[in-house]
């Protein structure tokens, strides 16, 4: 418990641009900074950047093939990088308007484990994997790099609430209210229907604002929420979950910043892996947590991700069958379904 506090209280300074002490290292996101904070960051030298591996491979600074996303890479300080240089190097949507200047200079991580504990903590913000370090300084919150790389989803996942819910896809509908310590986000299931003989249809569904809300057309996330429902509730019992994992796992802004990568021509992939996150940030291991909570060990999956069920399969969830789930593409989400199918490994 404490140490799932300390990693909120980290979070919540990263947010604030308030400064993070991770074991003996210090960090400030770059993205929340100001300049009266990094001023007083910058004593008594000024703070290096640090950057996820795949940015780094952007900025010409790898040589690795694949680079990783979670791999730190330390960018040495140059008098030039201030804080709107130290921006452009950590927002690939600025590439374009901001040609970086360069030449960048790595140097060797004191701690890789630190390290990456701070860009996880960026990335659990929301904010871009881009943070000023020092050794020395003040620090407005302190955590391990053990307890941010242990926070999660974890075993002390429970209920905390549960109501009648009709709809328009059944007015026989309950949802239910789930909260972590280990989780700064609130899932949710729609149980539909009432148990038969057979397993419960069941849909994992990461919240999309723009396409489950605002009707976007560059996903097929809408139409998919809502034929999951609507088939859920003909099959007579099934179960929707409902992850609040905006973005693959990136947040909503960051999602917003992948769509102007978009724009510029880079796929869903790219863009994800330009801004210094994987390909796919979700963790499906707090689906399978519900479903024991609720408890439903034995599912039919509405899916036509292989890597979803083997997710399931891997945290104890016997996946008795699959049923896809297939969308007609249309021509501003064609792209971004070919991508799914071809990089992604979706069955489409």
């Amino acid at each position: 418990m404490t140490g799932a506090r300390d990693v909120a209280r980290a979070i919540d300074a990263f947010r604030r641009g308030w400064p993070v002490a991770v074991d003996d290292a210090r960090f400030l996101a770059v993205e929340t900074a100001d300049e009266e904070g990094l001023a007083v960051f910058d004593v008594p030298a000024p703070a290096d950047l640090l950057i996820a591996g795949n940015r780094a491979a952007t900025l010409k600074l790898t040589n690795q093939r694949e680079a990783v996303p979670a791999d730190p890479v330390l960018v040495r300080r140059q008098p030039w990088i201030d804080l709107a240089a130290a921006t452009a190097v950590a927002d690939p949507a600025l590439d374009l308007a901001t040609p970086l200047k360069g030449p960048f200079r790595t140097g060797p991580l004191a701690s890789q484990e630190t390290a990456r504990a701070g860009l996880r903590l960026a990335r659990l913000a929301g904010l871009l994997p881009a943070l000023f370090t020092g050794a020395g300084g003040p620090a407005e919150a302190r955590v391990s790099a053990a307890d941010v790389a242990a926070f999660g989803a974890g075993a002390d996942l429970r209920i905390v609430s549960r109501a009648r819910l009709p709809s328009r896809y059944a007015e026989k509908a309950e949802i239910i209210a789930f909260r972590s310590d280990g989780d700064t986000a609130e899932h949710v299931a729609l149980l539909i229907g009432a148990p038969g003989g057979d397993p419960p249809l069941v849909r994992v569904h990461s919240e999309c604002l723009t396409g489950d809300a605002l009707g976007s057309l560059k996903c097929d996330c809408g139409p998919q929420l809502g034929d999951a429902l609507a088939a859920i509730a003909a099959s007579g019992w099934g179960i929707l979950l409902y992850l609040r994992q905006e973005g693959r796992g990136i947040g909503l802004v960051n999602k917003l910043r992948a769509y102007a990568l978009q724009d510029q021509g880079f796929d869903t992939v790219d863009a994800n892996l330009r801004l210094g996150f994987a390909d796919d940030e979700r963790d499906f291991a707090v689906a399978a947590r519900m479903l024991a909570k609720i408890p439903c060990p034995v599912v039919r999956l509405l899916t036509n991700n292989p890597g979803k069920v083997s997710a399931l399969e891997a945290a104890g969830v016997i996946v008795a069958g699959t049923v896809p789930l297939r969308i007609e593409p249309g021509e501003h989400n064609r792209a971004y379904l070919d991508t799914k199918r071809d990089r992604s490994g979706h069955q489409l």
